[in-house]
C-alpha cells in the first residue's frame, strides 16, 4: 500500500478512517465491476487490487489487475471500460455509501503482477543457468 502520496499523519485517527474508506470504495467497486463486466473478453479476470484516497477524499486511484490478457489492446479495452462506467458508478457508490462527498475516480494498471511475474521468471532463468554448469558450487 505504498501508492499513498498524500500526508497522512496519524492524528486524530485519520488514516485509520481512510484505510477504511478506501477498503469500503474497493468492495463496492469490485461489486460493480463484477455486475457490469468488460463485454468481450471471456477468459480474462480485472481485479481491483487498491484504492488510494486523498485525503480530502475528492480523488481516488483506483488500481486494477488483468489476469488472462495478451497484450496491451485488451488493457486497453478494459480501462476503456471502466472510464466509460466511471460517471455511473462514482454515483452508485455516492447512493450506497453515503458520504459527504464521493471522490473522483482514475483508474490505472496495477503493474506489481507483472513485475513479480518478471522476478519470478528471472529467478527461473538463474536456477536453469546454474544447473546447466556443472561442478560449480551452489552459494
Amino acid at each position: 500500500m505504498g501508492r499513498n502520496n498524500y500526508n497522512t499523519e496519524r492524528s486524530g485517527g485519520k488514516v485509520d478512517r481512510l484505510l477504511r474508506v478506501n477498503e469500503l470504495i474497493k468492495r463496492e467497486l469490485a461489486g460493480l465491476l463484477e455486475r457490469d463486466p468488460v463485454p468481450g473478453l471471456s477468459g480474462v479476470l480485472v481485479s481491483i487490487t487498491e484504492v488510494n484516497c486523498s485525503v480530502d477524499l475528492r480523488n481516488a486511484g483506483v488500481y486494477v489487475s488483468i489476469f488472462g490478457a495478451k497484450g496491451h489492446s485488451v488493457e486497453e479495452q478494459v480501462l476503456k471500460h471502466l472510464a466509460k462506467c466511471r460517471p455511473d458508478w462514482q454515483h452508485k457508490l455516492a447512493v450506497t455509501l453515503g458520504f459527504k462527498r464521493t471522490p473522483v475516480l482514475s483508474f490505472e494498471l496495477d503493474g506489481r503482477q507483472a513485475a513479480g511475474d518478471r522476478v519470478l521468471e528471472l529467478l527461473r532463468e538463474t536456477e536453469a543457468e546454474m544447473q546447466d554448469q556443472p561442478g560449480e558450487k551452489e552459494l
